[in-house]
């Protein structure tokens, strides 16, 4: 099901100033987001229809950013016991509308590239671990995302039923 908001889910606009000579972005101050103690910072360039996730894990808090292009964004409450498993939220973010979401443990996300190339950045609060990743196909019928295409381009991992 689809909702407007999920606990633990922040939805922040950066903080931008520009001049003639073009723009300056705040891509992360922690006085917005409190004290994580952030480890790794990562991005991936893809292409249109390119289509990565539903992924997560249980412990990571999760910064996500557009730096340039269009993405339709998902977040997945992917707690079995938390009460919301399921619902999702779904938004774009851009390098033009400059939205950020945090991303909590426990949560999954996946993104959709809808403009010819887009850079996903994502600043993690612990290091990557391939063992405590969980993932759920793109079209899981559990969620029934209203994803815009019917033919994505998909990693092994993201085609794969689990």
């Amino acid at each position: 099901m689809v909702v407007d908001r999920l606990p633990g889910v922040l939805v922040n606009t950066l903080h931008s100033c520009g001049d003639l000579r073009g723009e300056n972005v705040v891509l992360f101050d922690q006085r917005d987001y409190g004290d994580f103690p952030f480890v790794q910072d990562n991005y991936s360039v893809s292409r249109r229809d390119v289509l990565r996730g539903i992924h997560g894990d249980r412990q990571t808090f999760k910064v996500i950013t557009c730096l340039s292009g269009t993405i339709v964004f998902v977040v997945v409450d992917c707690r079995v016991h938390g009460g919301h498993f399921g619902e999702f939220m779904m938004l774009e973010l851009s390098g033009e509308n400059k939205k950020q979401v945090v991303v909590p443990p426990g949560f999954g996300n996946a993104h959709l590239v809808t403009s010819d190339q887009a850079i996903f950045h994502y600043k993690l609060s612990s290091h990557y671990d391939q063992a405590s990743q969980f993932t759920y196909t793109w079209d899981d019928p559990r969620f029934a995302i209203p994803w815009p295409i019917t033919h994505p381009i998909l990693s092994d991992r993201d085609s794969v039923r689990g």
